[in-house]
């Protein structure tokens, strides 16, 4: 008999009851350190105080309208995104995936609006933009669109991080380029701050517009507001979700005014999308991370959980290969498999999250403390040692 909920996913035997800060709690009041912060979510920690006051006041005036009425919250929160970034305007949403989805009907709207249609839409090898048709698509992996098809036609794929690939695909064809400036799900792959200079030159070339997918890397989790700030760079379209809410269920596209031109009434719409609730959050998440302060401590933190997690490496070169990314998104190329490290982390009460390329993600809250950075790498390193005996072994 099929399990009451749907069984798509390969669950831990792990149930929490409370969360505070950097930590769960299990019903036994076990303590376990969260790395994983719901996979890049819960920037802010669990529970975090301003949050909750934030959502409490706003739980106690107003839910839900729909777009049909105009809603200060949302307003709020778009004036505070592109009054940080290179936006002039903002569609909330409620996913990631919802998203890729709109970024996708947005770049090709321009170009069928401008008369002069292209379709072809660029994109990376390992690339994860959500599990919608449109977004499996766009990634094009076996092991996303396998039984899926037929799906939506107009992406190719390029090896990944190969610019001249890119350069020699693009042409005036090509409708855009769609690329995360570091991937998660992918294995904590950074395109370096030339790469992503060459993509956007490329793209300046040829017309194409540029879409930036930060559902992952944005959201402070380097050390900036936003990855491709670190290259001086600016997209056309850019796809914002898990951080942005801290927890609660929020995604937004940001877009200049050239490239979202073709959006106008009728085009794309949202049921909840931009609620109050959700959007109160939002800008409470904004307000707090966008703060040059609070950022520079998130860069300051990722430098020493990075100088820690090398010489973890170096103390486990069994287990370990090296250390990627930037701030506070850090992954662990291991030589076993991560799946393997997650489960050790169990029993030593630290949790992590595995991802391809043979990677352990590092996503910690982004308030993570300096004293528990140095507990989170005790705790690995706990890990590490239970696996070695097998390692060893082989």
């Amino acid at each position: 008999m099929i399990p009451t909920v749907l069984p798509t996913y390969n669950r831990a035997p792990l149930s929490f009851v409370k969360g505070e800060g950097s930590w769960l709690i299990d019903k036994g009041g076990t303590r376990y350190l969260d790395l994983g912060s719901g996979i890049a979510v819960n920037a802010l920690g669990h529970a975090c105080p301003a949050l909750v006051a934030t959502l409490t006041e706003q739980a106690g005036k107003l839910w839900h309208v729909s777009n049909v009425y105009q809603i200060p919250e949302q307003q709020r929160l778009a004036d505070l995104l592109t009054d940080a970034t290179f936006a002039d305007t903002v569609f909330v949403t409620n996913s990631g995936t919802e998203t890729a989805e709109l970024a996708i009907k947005m770049a090709r709207k321009y170009w069928y609006d401008k008369g002069t249609p292209r379709v072809e839409i660029l994109t990376f090898e390992g690339a994860f933009h959500g599990r919608s048709t449109g977004a499996i698509a766009a990634a094009g992996s076996e092991k996303m669109v396998k039984g899926f098809g037929p799906l939506m036609p107009g992406f190719r794929q390029l090896p990944w991080a190969d610019i001249d690939a890119l350069e020699a695909a693009i042409s005036e064809d090509t409708c855009a380029v769609m690329v995360e400036p570091i991937q998660g799900e992918g294995g904590i792959r950074p395109l370096s701050d030339a790469d992503l200079k060459r993509i956007r030159a490329a793209c300046d070339k040829t017309g194409a517009l540029l879409i930036l997918d930060e559902v992952q890397c944005g959201m402070g989790r380097t050390g900036r507001l936003f990855a491709h700030e670190w290259a001086g760079i600016a997209p056309d379209i850019m796809m914002v979700a898990k951080g942005i809410g801290g927890g609660f269920p929020l995604g937004a596209v940001l877009a200049s005014e050239k490239a979202a031109a073709g959006m106008v009434a009728g085009t794309h719409g949202s049921t909840y999308g931009g609620n109050p609730l959700a959007c109160a959050v939002g800008a409470k998440v904004v307000e707090i991370i966008a703060d040059p302060a609070f950022l520079a401590e998130v860069a300051r933190k990722g430098a020493l959980f990075r100088q820690r997690l090398e010489a973890l490496v170096a103390t486990h070169p069994a287990i370990f290969e090296a250390v990627r990314g930037q701030g506070l998104m850090l992954g662990l190329k291991c030589k076993v498999a991560p799946a393997d490290m997650v489960k050790s982390g169990y029993a030593a009460h630290v949790l992590t999250v595995a991802a391809a390329d043979d990677t352990l993600r590092i996503l910690p809250p982004l308030t993570i403390t300096d004293a528990e950075i140095e507990e989170a790498v005790r705790r690995l390193d706990a890990a590490a040692v239970a696996l070695e005996p097998a390692s060893l072994s082989v």
